[in-house]
């Protein structure tokens, strides 16, 4: 469901992060997503961890950070940078969609910069709203997909939004009313 890039393109993109990336920016990141201790969060799409590793520092040995990814570099790179930095709440998964995580067993995903290489967003949507508890939100950012298409997905699809910018939203999963 995903187009999964080629390893010489995933090594540059992973490069290009660690230049560019600034460790405060990321932590306001997740921080304006509301990643907090003890808290259950899935980097979908997590390439080389620059999100996953400090989520994993925040959400402490009380809380857990799935990485999901279909590329074979990233799940290796996140599982060797846990190991080396001694963080054990990371699980690292390999999927396009589909995470295998129970119902409402997740606080949080971040989706930053991946949405647009997947083929089917409405199945991962889906997926996401599934394994999100009651108030779990998505925090998005992407450069491609934006504005009014990716707000009519989200709504679509169960979520809506909470806060949006040029190229990002806070999106939060709509309650279904037992009975309704």
């Amino acid at each position: 469901m995903q187009h999964r890039m080629g390893d010489f393109w995933f090594r540059l993109m992973a490069l290009e992060y660690r230049i560019r990336s600034r460790p405060s920016s990321v932590l306001r990141e997740l921080d304006e997503a509301g990643v907090r201790r003890g808290m259950r969060v899935l980097d979908f799409g997590c390439g080389p961890g620059r999100f996953t590793l400090p989520a994993a520092r925040i959400v402490g040995s009380e809380g857990k950070v799935f990485a999901v990814d279909i590329h074979p570099l990233a799940r290796l790179a996140v599982q060797k940078a846990a190991y080396r930095d001694g963080l054990t709440n990371i699980e690292v998964i390999d999927s396009d969609c589909a995470t295998g995580l129970g119902p409402q067993s997740v606080d949080v995903v971040l989706l930053y910069d991946t949405f647009h290489d997947v083929m089917d967003k409405g199945a991962v949507l889906r997926e996401l709203r599934r394994i999100l508890g009651p108030v779990g939100r998505i925090s998005y950012k992407d450069h491609t997909l934006w504005g009014e298409p990716l707000l009519a997905l989200m709504r679509g699809n169960g979520f809506f939004p909470v806060e949006q910018e040029l190229r990002s939203a806070l999106v939060r999963k709509m309650l279904t009313l037992r009975g309704a």
